[in-house]
């Protein structure tokens, strides 16, 4: 079971949603098995500057049943409607970004700042075009109001995840990333029952932002697979051992 889609974006990008129903799977960090339908998204798609910039597992319960099977059809297509919603949400950040960029360099001339933004241009020549033409006609609208544009804030923008495509690497990224969440998720629910302590909360987010950091970097080194491997297992340890506290803390 799964789904195929094409999908053109606003600004005239093409993609491609790929939804794998992986059947039931034995999950390491909860021990349990899950139904794992695996969404993947591809940007470019049939371009040589294809790449995935989406993926992401769901787990769902592992009932054998006929029933259960078509409720898990229906979630497919529900997952499809949302990474097409995701993806253009991830566009408009994409534009603002660019637009920054764009704010920088015409205050700055900074050469680092040029060639980040031809980088963009290059893997996304439609998402850039977009920035570029909707800065322009805001410049417009400032100019015929006899106002300055306001300075954009050259605060760090959040790192987007890169995603491998080499299966076992991109295997390796998902989990890290539903890791994270989940032992987000559990650090919070801790907390509001009061059994997250300050040691507690400081090594999760620790934790937390090395996996994220991880999860935007480049993965095509043995190096890195090692580190991926290393950070997907902290991640392991650290969410069975919140969630073995908010379990006991929770059946008190």
């Amino acid at each position: 079971m799964g789904l195929n889609q094409n999908h053109t974006s606003r600004s005239g990008t093409s993609y491609h949603v790929q939804i794998e129903d992986r059947g039931p799977v034995f999950d390491d960090a909860t021990e349990a098995w899950v139904r794992r339908v695996n969404v993947i998204a591809y940007a470019n798609y049939g371009e040589t500057t294809a790449r995935i910039v989406y993926g992401r597992d769901h787990d769902l319960p592992d009932v054998r049943t006929h029933a259960h099977n078509h409720d898990v059809g229906r979630r497919i297509q529900e997952l499809a409607s949302e990474a097409v919603e995701l993806l253009e949400e991830r566009e408009l950040r994409q534009v603002a970004r660019i637009q920054k960029l764009l704010k920088r360099y015409y205050e700055t001339r900074d050469e680092a700042i040029k060639r980040e933004f031809e980088e963009a241009n290059a893997l996304f020549p439609f998402v850039f075009a977009r920035a570029f033409q909707e800065l322009k006609a805001e410049r417009a609208r400032s100019a015929a109001a006899a106002s300055e544009p306001p300075v954009a804030a050259s605060g760090a923008d959040g790192e987007e995840i890169v995603y491998p495509l080499d299966p076992a690497l991109r295997d390796l990224v998902l989990e890290i990333e539903r890791l994270a969440g989940e032992l987000q998720r559990d650090v919070a629910a801790l907390k509001a029952i009061g059994g997250a302590d300050d040691i507690v909360q400081a090594t999760s987010a620790k934790l937390i932002a090395r996996a994220r950091e991880s999860l935007s970097r480049r993965h095509g080194s043995d190096f890195a697979a090692r580190h991926l491997e290393m950070t997907r297992n902290s991640l392991v340890t650290a969410y069975r051992q919140v969630r073995a506290r908010l379990t006991r803390l929770e059946g008190a």
